[in-house]
């Protein structure tokens, strides 16, 4: 098996190949605890913005995890929100 073969098995499944069922499930409990789901479209400078303040680290400017914690890190300081 090559080096690449290798690799590309280790990686997880994504979440937009699981099965119809299971993305209802999850729709249902993040509906249960007063979560919506939704995509939005960032420019760099926001990105740059995040960082600025402290929010996230520059090296993870291309983390979507990373960007979604330091927005939810923002809606806390700025909205007064916390779960």
């Amino acid at each position: 098996m090559s080096e690449h073969a290798e690799m590309s098995s280790a990686t997880p499944t994504p979440p937009n190949a699981c099965s119809a069922a299971t993305r209802m499930r999850y729709h249902r409990e993040r509906r249960r605890e007063g979560l919506r789901c939704i995509t939005i479209e960032l420019r760099e400078t926001e990105i740059d913005e995040l960082i600025r303040r402290k929010l996230m680290q520059a090296g993870a400017r291309n983390d979507v995890y990373a960007i979604r914690e330091a927005l939810h890190a923002h809606f806390d300081r700025t909205l007064g929100t916390q779960t």
